[in-house]
């Protein structure tokens, strides 16, 4: 019965990564968008979304730029691997070959974007350096803040993020069609929003860091720029459309499984609250649900949200008496933080495989632990990216 459940729940989360196809969801937005003179496509579904692009705009000059596991050739396409979650310098390679070809561009451009971006195309502003970006993003990713207070600090480090890419762009005019990764689908967010107005200021940037206790560990330049930054003027107008998101995503595992339980808020927060509020809601039979996790790092393990969320329900079931469950809990794109994990697949005999859970918790050492259980979820990379989905099949 466990290895039913188990299939059922893959099945059900597959659903879901397929109504994020990003060919699929590009060729339809097609219809509505003028002939392009350039496109520039960024993120982890970028080579798919320029893919289905360029079947329509053959012969257009295109620029993609994606993470290693995601990249590969594209006949008329320029396709540059980069760094994720960690920027490198590959990635600051691809931001000054798509600045310099918005610069050149002669017509209208057409922008394809994806979760991931962010990291992928770094470009940093002012008298910033890879170095001093790679430090503050490292900083960022260990500090528990959510993805919108992350971008409020990675937009204002940036000469492409927060609108910078319509600077760039200028005088031509600017089509995006972006796929979220962004829960509540917030444009300005989805890799931290190159072609719309920026989320906050320097001044906001600096009270995110404060608050997290961030300020006086990120490098002395970075200080000194936000401190000293002043105001670009008012930015350019884009016409950007969203094409695929987490609640559609959500929605698909709803209709796959039949009758099910769909959560309706987007599951988020510290992960260990995020357990306790999906075992409230879980119903017997199926629940489905999507959402993006924070985790606050205090070890030095590996794993990720998903991982250590996994984990947490597991504890969170046992503790409640639960005897017959299996939950999936994974990220769309097939990578949890920096490992070849989607995530977790669990059940009611996870826990008894696993030696020292709670010094492997402390240390964020999910992924040693759920490897141990055999309970890992892995998928590959999936081409797309539209943050977290979880199942739950209960009977008993």
């Amino acid at each position: 019965m466990t290895d039913t459940r188990r299939a059922e729940a893959q099945r059900i989360f597959q659903a879901g990564v397929k109504a994020a196809d990003p060919y699929a969801a590009v060729a339809v937005a097609l219809d509505d968008v003028p002939a392009p003179a350039l496109i520039i496509a960024v993120g982890k579904a970028a080579r798919l979304m320029a893919q289905a692009a360029l079947a329509r705009f053959a012969g257009v000059k295109s620029i993609v730029v994606t993470n290693y596991e995601n990249a590969a050739e594209l006949e008329g396409a320029s396709v540059m691997a980069a760094g994720h979650p960690v920027p490198d310098a590959q990635g600051a390679a691809a931001a000054k070959a798509v600045i310099a070809a918005l610069h050149e561009a002669q017509g209208p451009v057409l922008a394809l974007i994806s979760g991931g971006g962010s990291a992928l195309l770094p470009a940093p502003a002012g008298a910033l350096t890879l170095a001093d970006k790679v430090r503050v993003n490292e900083l960022l990713l260990g500090s528990g803040l959510d993805i919108v207070a992350m971008n409020v600090i990675r937009q204002q480090l940036s000469d492409l993020k927060g609108g910078g890419f319509l600077r760039h762009a200028v005088p031509q005019p600017v089509t995006a069609l972006i796929l979220s990764d962004v829960i509540g689908d917030d444009l300005s967010a989805i890799a931290s929003g190159p072609t719309v107005r920026p989320i906050g200021t320097a001044q906001e940037a600096i009270a995110r860091l404060q608050e997290a206790g961030l300020w006086q560990k990120v490098p002395a330049v970075v200080r000194e720029h936000l401190e000293t930054a002043v105001d670009l003027g008012p930015l350019p107008e884009a016409r950007n459309l969203l094409v695929g998101s987490n609640g559609k995503s959500v929605s698909a595992m709803k209709a796959a499984a039949g009758d099910a339980y769909m959560i309706a808020e987007p599951v988020v927060g510290d992960v260990a609250d995020a357990a306790r509020m999906i075992c409230d809601n879980a119903v017997m039979g199926t629940t489905v649900w999507g959402g993006e996790t924070t985790v606050f790092l205090r070890g030095s393990g590996r794993g990720g949200r998903n991982q250590e969320l996994a984990l947490r329900i597991a504890l969170e079931a046992e503790r409640r008496g639960w005897r017959e469950w299996t939950c999936l809990q994974g990220g769309s794109d097939g990578r949890d933080g920096p490992t070849d994990a989607a995530g977790g697949l669990v059940d009611q005999d996870t826990l008894g495989k696993i030696t020292d859970l709670e010094a492997r918790l402390a240390n964020n050492d999910s992924y040693a632990a759920l490897k141990e259980a055999g309970d890992l979820l892995i998928t590959d990379a999936t081409g797309t990216n539209v943050a977290d989905l979880g199942v739950m099949i209960r009977t008993g």
